[in-house]
């Protein structure tokens, strides 16, 4: 049997692989096909990057507008955090359904199988087979295909839980039981890169992390080519971070414009995104809308704003109330440890985690430049400068597998 293997290196901006800092990925990418201009989604946030890797679609086709996300819930507008486990349950009550397009699980339910072994939040790990084709393991909960429980992977969040996650991995599903893909996702840099500044000794402790990881990966994959499997692997990122260097309470900017009895009657209100902010408005606030994308134009820590047809070029419809996307201000200046670029963050609460850390969500230079390696013993050692992004993995994968993939958003890369 053919199979796919994708590995998630959460947060790793392309600028960051080097021979120095990851000889792993390095290496990997000297012998495979190295994508030079991988780019992320709209909004650039793990949750709906999932989906799009496992749809090859983007929001505005698979239907998770982000990392939060507006739903309408007995006429009012809810935002709500993709991350939770219970966050299907809301999405499926307000939209009678989770993602409007099939999955990689779904396609290959009856073709050998998917098994994703995921650190991350979550939400983030169930979309990428919400509705149980396959299996999904994660420390919050695991299912099999049907909804059949099954034991919640044994590990913690953060580095540690990503060594332990890469060895089960290797051991259970690379070597043990195989499955026509095989989707493992690391929490970090992602995690140290949220919680430590950008260039920091933690955040480079934490790539030489997992690049240990990817080439431990590697190496189990050569290893089992050479007793004779047809193994693609696919090893990338979904975005990369930019340092915060400001920070905006959305909902309050609401409350001092004179917009608080809307918001509090559920009809005007902002996902927040990181470096982005979705708009979403509703009823009486419909007659607003204007006003407030004017004042909007008009502050500091706005960069752009995206509506109509411009959202949709970004990725992403508006529809269920959703009616602006907007990516906040930058500033060259470097941060602490020389490295370029800062950005304003959006929150309504305990999601700031400070100035100084990593951030992304919006269309910036950096957070929006993943990376992507395509790794097969048929393939030559190239660099591909056209554009790729994250929806051209999953048509890469069933192309490989033999399966169709011609109603995919995204194309498959030519590798061979």
């Amino acid at each position: 049997m053919k199979r796919a293997v994708y590995v998630n290196c959460d947060g790793l901006c392309t600028d960051w692989i080097s021979a120095e800092r990851t000889p792993a990925l390095a290496a990997l990418s000297a012998r495979g096909l190295r994508c030079a201009e991988h780019r992320a989604i709209f909004p650039s946030v793990t949750r709906a990057s999932a989906a799009a890797v496992a749809t090859g679609c983007r929001p505005i086709r698979h239907g998770l507008h982000g990392n939060r996300m507006g739903l309408l819930e007995d006429g009012r507008i809810v935002v709500r955090d993709a991350g939770p486990p219970d966050f299907r349950g809301h999405m499926r009550k307000a939209l009678g359904r989770t993602l409007r397009v099939p999955t990689m699980s779904q396609r290959v339910a009856k073709q050998g199988g998917f098994v994703a072994y995921s650190n991350v939040s979550p939400g983030a790990a169930y979309f990428l087979d919400p509705d149980e084709h396959g299996e999904v393991r994660h420390r919050a909960g695991s299912y099999g295909p049907g909804g059949l429980v099954v034991p919640p992977l044994p590990v913690k969040a953060g580095l540690q839980g990503d060594i332990a996650m890469a060895d089960l991995f290797c051991d259970e599903v690379l070597r043990g039981r195989p499955r026509a893909i095989s989707v493992m996702w690391f929490g970090d840099p992602d995690l140290t890169m949220h919680n430590a500044p950008i260039g920091s000794p933690a955040h480079m402790a934490a790539l030489a992390q997992i690049d240990e990881l990817v080439g431990k990966v590697a190496a189990t994959v050569d290893a089992l080519r050479a007793k004779g499997e047809d193994i693609l692997l696919i090893v990338g990122s979904d975005h990369g971070h930019e340092t915060v260097g400001n920070g905006i309470n959305v909902t309050a900017w609401l409350d001092e414009n004179g917009y608080s009895a809307l918001r509090e009657a559920g009809q005007l209100g902002f996902a927040t995104q990181g470096t982005a902010t979705l708009l979403y408005a509703i009823g009486e606030a419909e007659r607003v809308v204007q006003s407030v994308l004017g004042k909007l134009k008009d502050e500091p820590w706005v960069g752009g704003i995206a509506t109509g047809v411009e959202l949709e070029q970004l990725g992403i419809a508006p529809e269920g109330g959703l009616v602006a996307g907007i990516s906040l201000a930058r500033k060259p200046e470097p941060n602490d440890f020389g490295v370029a670029g800062q950005r304003w963050a959006a929150f309504n609460g305990s999601e700031f985690k400070g100035l100084g850390f990593g951030q992304h969500g919006g269309w910036g230079p950096d957070e929006t430049r993943p990376f992507l390696i395509v790794d097969h013993p048929a393939g030559k050692p190239a660099r591909r400068t056209e554009r790729t992004s994250l929806i051209d993995i999953a048509p890469t994968i069933l192309t490989f597998l033999g399966l169709p993939a011609d109603d995919m958003e995204g194309k498959p890369i030519a590798w061979g």
